[in-house]
């Protein structure tokens, strides 16, 4: 029988990897990588969700830079989404417009959320972030969604994202090739100016160049 089962999808893997570890912060497991030769060093909740230094560095910024409106692509179980809401609640103000696209890790991301303390913070949808309507001014962008469609997407809310806000986009290693390269075509064409943080899955902090005084 087991040869007729249905192969699981990777986010559906990672799921279940997530309920086994029951909130174990482990060494990242990412491979090396030149400009992050040792991933070791840094912690992970689980290989989807960004590495814990990074989620805090994202709250942080979200109480560096105050915004009042945030979007992220790509909730998965909501983690990254609860991080963003912790720097908000901070704040005082603002709201975290989050999407997930399948329905499955939808429901899980929506299930943790209800039950957070952060809620008031957040919304989330299941939605693609290539058909998602956002209203108003982004002033923080998180783009963490499937690697394919990270350009299409940056490339969508780009007229929306304010000047002087940040964008960010996960996934940017040396490794993975399809993401960072197109974070440089993107800076290429002039839209963005990018800076490649040496974190082990890449993080990109970018910046709009249209309207920036």
């Amino acid at each position: 029988m087991g040869l007729f089962r249905k192969k699981l999808k990777q986010e559906h893997k990672i799921m279940l990897q997530h309920d086994r570890a029951a909130g174990q912060l482990q060494p990242e497991m990412h491979r090396a990588t030149p400009e992050c030769p040792e991933p070791q060093h840094w912690a992970m909740i689980d290989s989807m969700t960004a590495e814990v230094e990074v989620l805090e560095f994202i709250a942080t910024l979200v109480t560096t830079i105050k915004p009042r409106l945030v979007v992220e692509t790509g909730s998965f179980l909501g983690i990254s989404t609860e991080w963003i809401a912790r720097g908000l609640e901070r704040n005082g103000f603002g709201k975290v417009i989050s999407c997930e696209f399948d329905p499955v890790v939808y429901a899980r991301a929506q299930e943790r959320l209800e039950a957070s303390p952060l809620k008031p913070w957040v919304e989330l949808r299941n939605q693609s972030s290539l058909e998602m309507k956002v209203e108003g001014t982004i002033d923080l962008f998180f783009s963490d969604s499937d690697p394919d469609i990270r350009e299409k997407e940056v490339r969508r809310f780009l007229p929306q994202i304010n000047p002087n806000g940040i964008i960010l986009i996960h996934d940017t290693s040396s490794h993975h090739k399809i993401v960072r390269d197109s974070a440089r075509a993107m800076e290429s064409e002039g839209l963005i100016s990018v800076v490649f943080l040496p974190t082990p899955r890449g993080l990109a902090i970018a910046q709009t160049r249209a309207g920036r005084s």
